[in-house]
């Protein structure tokens, strides 16, 4: 079995070693470093991760390139970890050069952001491609030194994965056996690609613990950051607020696509349910969402994205952050055109989007065209 995987950043690393460890597994990495590359063609193959114990996973990357054709040659299965908002352009990229003499899994790790109507304008009607995406990262990655090793963080004890709609039953059972040839923790396969698209993560979070960190009225609206602080375990209480009211308008967006469209979203829980879940008793405290995010050890250490203040002393939020490019200009702006789609009112979701977009001054909002036409097309 050889699995391509499609970035080399945290996420890429940590899957690529823990592939590695499975029998009969090949593993290709397509990067865009050049670098990179050069670091495993010069002969640095293996990639390591470190475990929360301390231990240490090794593995020996079979291939780290930069040219798709080799990268993608003959492989079975391809995972995407870049950043929504590099998303369209990778795709492009790859197209061309996936097998078309069998049928070949192409998904992304984590599977949000309309990623199933991305990856189907992409690929057209090829047929042999079947279009899948995970609900979350398997596990949180960080400390990453590129082309050498990773810090692997809290794991989710059951991963949930889904296909696009088009697909066909027996490629649902197809995705879950190849899956669980990768991962040691249960597979189960969703039964439509919204309760991915819907589920609440990052397009929520980021944002509106951005919002209470630095927006109307916060402790760092007006004055720079002294030392690093942590996402989560520093979270303001607004931040935990505010994060409470989006997940609210979520949940009332998934109702209005369960009515409209009639599918079963149930999945598709609530925030802190989600959570709690997910992390069990990683959490030290989950009797509030502020307490929750402050007290998940699987979140600890994950530092918000901080650089030197160009204007003097401290440091400032960095506005090339993820947070911006693919949580508000691509995960809150296609949430946005889900609920006037659905003509469902999402006053705090609309509130952070337009807040984050004036604080960053110069962010870039991609097109949102391949959302199909007909979706959700009955309104009114």
């Amino acid at each position: 079995m050889k699995v391509t995987i499609c970035g080399a950043g945290r996420t890429g690393h940590l899957n690529a070693v823990l592939f590695k460890q499975r029998d009969g597994v090949e593993v290709s990495v397509l990067t865009s470093s050049a670098q990179l590359a050069g670091k495993w063609s010069n002969g640095e193959q293996i990639w390591r991760a470190t475990l929360s114990d301390g231990s240490v996973l090794a593995g020996r990357i079979d291939h780290v390139g930069i040219d798709p054709s080799t990268a993608l040659a003959g492989t079975d299965l391809v995972v995407v970890t870049q950043p929504a908002h590099a998303r369209p352009a990778l795709l492009r990229q790859i197209a061309p050069h996936l097998p078309d003499d069998k049928r070949v899994f192409v998904g992304a790790i984590p599977g949000f952001c309309g990623f199933d109507w991305l990856a189907e304008a992409a690929f057209g009607g090829r047929e042999n491609v079947v279009i899948w995406g995970m609900k979350d990262v398997p596990h949180t990655a960080y400390n990453l030194i590129a082309g050498s090793q990773v810090r692997m963080g809290g794991a989710k004890a059951q991963l949930y994965a889904a296909v696009h709609r088009r697909e066909a039953k027996a490629a649902k059972e197809e995705l879950s056996d190849l899956l669980g040839r990768l991962y040691e923790a249960p597979i189960s396969i969703l039964e439509d690609y919204l309760e991915i698209t819907l589920t609440p993560g990052n397009a929520l979070m980021h944002p509106a613990v951005l919002y209470g960190l630095v927006g109307p009225g916060a402790p760092w609206e007006k004055r720079p950051f002294d030392e690093p602080i942590c996402w989560w375990s520093d979270c303001p209480r607004t931040g935990a607020e505010m994060l409470e009211a989006c997940d609210a308008e979520n949940q009332v967006l998934k109702h209005a696509a369960e009515r409209r469209l009639k599918v079963n979203l149930t999945s598709v829980k609530p925030l802190k349910q989600e959570l709690i879940e997910a992390y069990g008793d990683q959490i030290g405290d989950d009797s509030t969402m502020y307490s929750l995010l402050r007290t998940n050890s699987a979140y600890a250490g994950i530092r918000a994205p901080l650089v030197a203040n160009p204007d003097g002393p401290g440091l400032v939020i960095d506005r090339e952050s993820r947070a911006f490019h693919e949580d508000i200009a691509f995960g809150q702006a296609l949430l946005l055109q889900m609920a006037k789609r659905l003509d469902v009112p999402v006053p705090t979701i609309e509130t952070t989007y337009h807040w984050a977009r004036a604080y960053h001054g110069n962010l870039l909002q991609p097109p949102l065209n391949f959302v199909p036409m007909k979706w959700a097309e009955a309104i009114g």
